[in-house]
């Protein structure tokens, strides 16, 4: 008996000891079985190790990522010795172009360097707010990078420095895409978090309240905020979501503030607080500021409140004709996560002859605008990237007026096709997804698309087009909004030829308005009329995570679908 036992015993602790092994082996994979899970097989076996042993997605994708971080400095090295080298014999905007390439890796190595250290510590799925976390990271690498290209092709005059560029990074794009694509299948859960369909409004059901926050602040920076020319624009410990606030600068150009210039006020914010304090208030009073702003990415939880869209006015007119890339010719732009701005006008008035003008470049992740105004021609808004939130904002422009490869939500917003140049026609937006991988994409929802007075008044046929598929995997939805007239019954335009028209995915759900019919839209096999449940996928919950981030800003906003 004794000796069955202890014979028993042994078989468990044996079957215990090799149950890690047994499943390490059974999901062990070699790498041209993984890599077919990738957009570049090929490629992806001539970067994977093949050792032949108990290598796993995990391990895989954990290598991949290194190998990533280390093409992201070398990439940046060679960037810098291109400066350093070729500066006297480029033009201005090749160099800025350059420039751009530069931010952009370093851009990449922090994003790289933060998915290393959340995957180095797991070998199984994330929690969906973690897996958002670095799928957005990993997508924005892919961003970047096709940014610098972009950037780079359209210098003509930096022929000899792209011939030297583009091709690594032709190469470090198809490895961020095998990062992507291993991380996604090893570590980001299989279903998403969705919106309850039972209560399709959502969770967080607010009313709008038209550019007020709540804001909770020490005695001391509530007299101060009180003490500008008397306004209480944003009520302040009147019930509702609070905000915190850390600390209130006032910006006024009559004298009565701590600054007179925006920047003056941003160069004293705090550099990496993490929000626990509240946020740091940059309060700018009425007035048309000629300033250009960027906010770096060490200026976490800034907020800037003005008086009102047409009220606090920041303006310039940077464009492409006069040397800038699309990148760096915008009036205002901001890397800086958990970025909030309320009640101001962004503006580039650089005009339709001068094609792309940025009016506001937004790469903040966890980024929200609220009551705001975005007003340009070509270009106007470049959602550029990571997680954004726009509520109850104008946006104004003629070709492409918004671009980029964001996660973004638009919501209660009102967009309004201006009157473009002769032989020009309108696309609202140019979504810009490269990789089937990433989790971006413009979602338009209970927005109202209306044509801007001038175009209105105007005695020309303009063609107004929902979008058009600036990359291969182009996705934007709109959903339950109104559009007008002015929308072409086609709905979508094209690119260049049939590029993208069976990769990108264009839908529509529930829209009103004469321009919402769908019975002569194109017969693309990217676009399609979608479902309440597939509708879902694009609200604020599930595809920006927003119930996670979005409260403590003091937004208002619905988290599903809004109610018929």
């Amino acid at each position: 008996m004794a000796k069955n036992i202890l014979y028993s015993q042994f078989t468990i602790l044996t079957i215990l000891f090799l149950l890690p092994i047994f499943f390490s082996n059974s999901f062990a994979d070699t790498p041209s079985k993984i890599c077919k899970s990738t957009p570049y097989p090929s490629f992806c076996n001539t970067i994977l190790p093949n050792t032949n042993s108990t290598s796993n997605v995990y391990d895989y994708g954990r290598f991949s990522v290194r190998k990533s971080l280390s093409a992201a400095k070398k990439f940046l090295s060679l960037i810098e010795k291109y400066l350093r080298k070729s500066k006297n014999n480029l033009t201005i905007t090749a160099i800025r172009a350059l420039e751009d390439c530069k931010f952009l890796a370093q851009c990449n190595i922090d994003n790289l360097i933060t998915s290393s250290q959340i995957i180095n510590q797991t070998s199984q799925t994330l929690p969906i707010s973690k897996a958002d976390d670095i799928q957005t990271l990993l997508s924005a690498i892919l961003t970047n990078t096709q940014t610098c290209i972009d950037g780079l092709q359209a210098t003509a005059s930096a022929w000899s420095v792209r011939n030297g560029i583009l091709m690594p990074l032709a190469n470090d794009t198809r490895l961020y895409s095998v990062s992507l694509a291993l991380f996604t299948k090893g570590w980001v859960p299989k279903g998403k978090k969705r919106p309850s369909f039972d209560n399709p409004i959502g969770k967080r059901s607010l009313k709008p309240r038209n550019g007020r926050l709540n804001l909770k602040m020490s005695d001391k920076n509530r007299a101060i905020y009180r003490s500008v020319n008397g306004r209480r624009l944003l009520q302040d410990d009147e019930g509702g979501d609070m905000v915190l606030v850390s600390d209130i600068v006032i910006v006024s150009q009559d004298g009565n503030g701590n600054f007179s210039a925006i920047n003056d006020a941003l160069a004293v914010a705090p550099n990496n607080t993490d929000g626990s304090n509240g946020y740091f208030v940059i309060y700018i009073t009425a007035g048309v500021y000629e300033e250009y702003v960027s906010i770096a990415k060490n200026k976490r939880y800034l907020m800037m409140i003005g008086d009102g869209i047409n009220q606090t006015v920041i303006t310039g007119n940077h464009s492409v004709v006069d040397g800038w890339t699309t990148f760096n010719s915008g009036t205002f732009a901001v890397v800086a996560p958990n970025f909030v701005a309320v009640n101001i006008t962004f503006r580039n008035t650089a005009g339709p002859s001068k094609h792309q003008a940025v009016a506001v470049r937004n790469g903040a992740d966890l980024s929200t605008f609220y009551s705001c105004s975005f007003e340009a021609y070509q270009d106007t808004l470049y959602v550029h990237s990571l997680r954004q939130f726009y509520k109850e904002c104008d946006i104004y422009g003629t070709v492409d007026f918004i671009f980029g490869n964001a996660a973004a939500v638009f919501q209660d917003c009102n967009l309004y096709p201006r009157l473009p140049m002769s032989n020009q026609f309108n696309a609202i937006t140019a979504q810009g997804r490269t990789d089937p991988n990433q989790n971006t994409g413009i979602s338009i929802q209970n927005c109202k698309i209306k044509a801007a007075d001038d175009l209105a008044n105007s005695n020309v046929t303009i063609r107004t087009y929902l979008g058009r598929p600036w990359k291969e995997y182009s996705r934007t939805v709109y959903m339950q909004s109104f559009l007008d007239g002015l929308v072409h019954p086609s709905g979508w335009s094209i690119w260049s030829g049939d590029f993208a028209l069976n990769t990108s995915y264009y839908a529509e759900f529930n829209n009103s308005g004469p321009g919402s019919n769908t019975s002569a839209r194109v017969t693309w096999p990217g676009f399609r009329v979608i479902s309440a449940t597939d509708a879902g996928n694009f609200t604020v919950s599930a595809f920006l995570l927003g119930d996670d981030w979005i409260p403590e800003t003091g937004v208002p906003y619905r988290t599903g679908l809004f109610s018929s």
